[in-house]
C-alpha cells in the first residue's frame, strides 16, 4: 500500500478566475478511448483478462479508427450542453493517444497515424470548448515502471510536460492510478517509490497557470490539487465503495458512466435512461458539483449510438433550462425532500429543481423573493408571503416529470 506523499513543498495553485470558469461550466464529457476498445471488454481488460504485454502489443498494428472526427465529437458536446472534455491521453495499459516523443507506443505509430488530441484541440477552439487530459500514473507497458522507478517518474513527468506545451490552453489534468487506501494486485501494480506529485503539480501550474489539477486517489484532496472528484458517486456519498465520504472546500466533480463500463463494451446493455442522467446532473449541481459524463468510443472512433442518443436527449432538456445550470452555485437552502435550490451569484436569481413533486403548495424559508415562474415556458406561479416564508401555489401535477424548474425573482 502506497504512502501519501509529503506535499508541503507545493508552491502553486491555479487562479481563482480559472476555478470560477470551471465551476461555471458545470457539465463535461469524459472519454475513455484506446487499444482496449478493440477488445470491447472495458478499459481494464489487460489486467482483468491477464493479457501479457507481448500479446497486447499486437493491437497497435490493427488500430485504425478512420471514422474518428473531432468536429463530430465537438458538435455532440455542443448538442449535449457540455462545455469541456477530459480524455485519456494515456490509460493504465500505457498506450498513448497523442504523439509523444518519449515513446513509440502511441497512436501515431498505428495505421491511423493521426494525433486525435491535436485535432480535438483545433476543433474545440472553433466550437468554444475546453480540453483537459486524464493521464494514468500507472503504466503496465513501460519497462521502467517495474525496473527503474526514478526513470519512470522522469518519463511520466516528461509526458505531462508534452501535454502542457503542445495543445494550447488546457482546462485540467486529471490523474488516476494512485490509491493509498487500497491494496492492489501486485502483478500489475508495483510498489515503486514516490510519484513526486508535488513536482508534477508545480510543473503543470507553471506551464498552464489556469489548468486545474485533480487526482482520483479516493482520499481527501492533497495540497496542490484544485478540485475534489468522486467516481460513480455524488459528493458526500460512497455508494461505489471506494470514495471518501468527506466533502472539502475545493470545487467538486462527479464522474459517471452511461452504462457500467468506462471503455467500450458493446455487450454492456445496462444503459442509464436519459431521465436518470438528467436527474443525476441536477443532483450534482444541487450539491455544487460539476458532472463529467463518460463515453467509450468504438474502435472505429464513433460514439455509441445508444450513448449519443441519450446525450442529445440531455441536451434538449439542458438548453431549455440552461439558466438554472451554468454559472450557478448551490443554495440558499440545503437539500430538500423535493429537490434542490441553486442560485446565480451574478444575477441574484434562485432556481428550484423540483425532482419529487411536493403537492399543490410549497413553503420556503426564503423571504426576499416576490415572484415565481416556470423556467421552461415562463408561466407565472402564484406566491404569497406568510410568517416570513414564501408560499408557492403549485399545479396538482408536475409540469415536467424529470425535473420541474421554478425561477424565483
Amino acid at each position: 500500500m502506497r504512502q501519501v506523499e509529503d506535499m508541503s513543498g507545493v508552491r502553486r495553485h491555479t487562479s481563482p478566475e480559472a476555478v470560477k470558469r470551471y465551476q461555471d461550466m458545470r457539465f463535461g464529457m469524459f472519454v475513455h478511448w484506446g487499444l482496449y476498445a478493440m477488445i470491447g471488454h472495458g478499459e481494464w481488460v489487460m489486467h482483468t483478462e491477464q493479457i501479457p504485454v507481448e500479446e497486447y502489443e499486437k493491437l497497435p498494428p490493427r488500430f485504425n479508427p478512420i471514422q474518428f472526427s473531432a468536429d463530430e465529437w465537438a458538435r455532440l458536446m455542443v448538442d449535449t450542453g457540455q462545455q469541456y472534455m477530459v480524455i485519456t491521453s494515456k490509460h493504465h495499459d500505457g498506450f498513448c493517444l497523442f504523439d509523444s516523443e518519449l515513446t513509440d507506443y502511441k497512436i501515431t505509430n498505428t495505421p491511423f497515424r493521426r494525433d486525435p488530441i491535436a485535432e480535438l484541440a483545433e476543433a474545440f477552439d472553433r466550437h468554444g470548448l475546453k480540453l483537459g487530459f486524464y493521464h494514468s500514473l500507472l503504466d503496465w507497458h513501460h519497462p521502467d515502471y517495474r525496473s527503474d522507478w526514478s526513470a519512470y517518474v522522469t518519463y511520466y513527468q516528461g509526458q505531462v510536460k508534452e501535454l502542457c506545451t503542445r495543445y494550447g490552453d488546457i482546462s485540467m489534468m486529471w490523474f488516476d492510478g494512485f490509491w493509498p487506501d487500497h491494496e492492489p494486485p501486485a502483478d500489475y501494480f508495483v510498489e515503486g517509490g514516490p510519484w513526486d506529485l508535488a513536482g508534477t503539480y508545480d510543473l503543470i501550474h507553471e506551464l498552464q497557470p489556469d489548468a486545474l489539477i485533480g487526482n482520483n486517489h479516493h482520499i481527501s484532496p492533497l495540497k496542490g490539487e484544485d478540485f475534489q472528484m468522486y467516481e460513480q458517486d455524488l459528493p458526500g456519498e460512497n455508494s461505489a465503495g471506494f470514495n471518501t465520504g468527506s466533502v472539502g472546500k475545493l470545487p467538486l466533480e462527479s464522474c459517471l458512466t452511461i452504462n457500467k463500463n468506462w471503455g467500450y463494451a458493446p455487450d454492456d446493455y445496462e444503459h442509464k435512461s436519459t431521465s436518470d442522467l438528467i436527474r443525476f446532473l441536477i443532483e450534482c449541481i444541487g450539491r455544487d458539483s460539476n458532472l463529467l459524463l463518460n463515453v467509450g468510443p468504438t474502435p472505429m472512433g464513433n460514439i455509441q449510438p445508444e450513448h449519443s442518443a441519450r446525450m442529445r436527449g440531455i441536451g434538449t432538456w439542458v438548453k431549455a433550462h440552461a439558466e438554472s445550470i451554468y454559472g450557478t452555485r448551490s443554495g440558499p437552502l440545503p437539500k430538500q425532500d423535493w429537490g434542490y435550490t441553486v442560485h446565480n451569484p451574478e444575477t441574484g436569481k434562485y432556481f428550484l429543481h423540483i425532482l419529487s413533486w411536493p403537492g399543490d403548495e410549497l413553503s420556503l424559508d426564503i423571504g426576499n423573493k416576490s415572484s415565481a415562474r416556470l423556467l421552461a415556458d415562463g408561466k407565472e406561479i402564484p406566491v404569497r408571503q406568510e410568517a416570513g416564508r414564501l408560499i408557492l401555489a403549485l399545479p396538482d401535477k408536475a409540469p415536467d416529470g424529470v425535473d420541474t424548474v421554478v425561477v424565483l425573482d
